[in-house]
């Protein structure tokens, strides 16, 4: 990853571009302090994937009944 200050990146932004556009990711500071970040389209970041144990585990038929008496008897030895 390059990094460039925004005055650099004003002279040069033709070349920044073609940078990018070959998969190189250019990061542009003003102040010293990151500002953008070029990136080719379609490039995507890696996230966090959710559902990745989907298929992974079983629940059975009788899940929402499943331990209904003794959360009942729970109830009943509180009172």
């Amino acid at each position: 990853m390059r990094t460039v200050n925004l005055h650099e990146a004003k002279r040069k932004l033709s070349r920044l571009l073609d940078a990018a556009a070959a998969g190189e990711q250019i990061t542009i500071t003003k102040a010293g302090k990151p500002m953008v970040k070029l990136v080719r389209v379609g490039a995507e970041e890696k996230v966090a994937r959710t559902g990745f144990l989907a298929g992974q585990g079983h629940i059975p038929e009788n899940y929402d009944t499943l331990y209904s008496q003794k959360i009942a008897e729970s109830f009943d030895d509180a009172v």
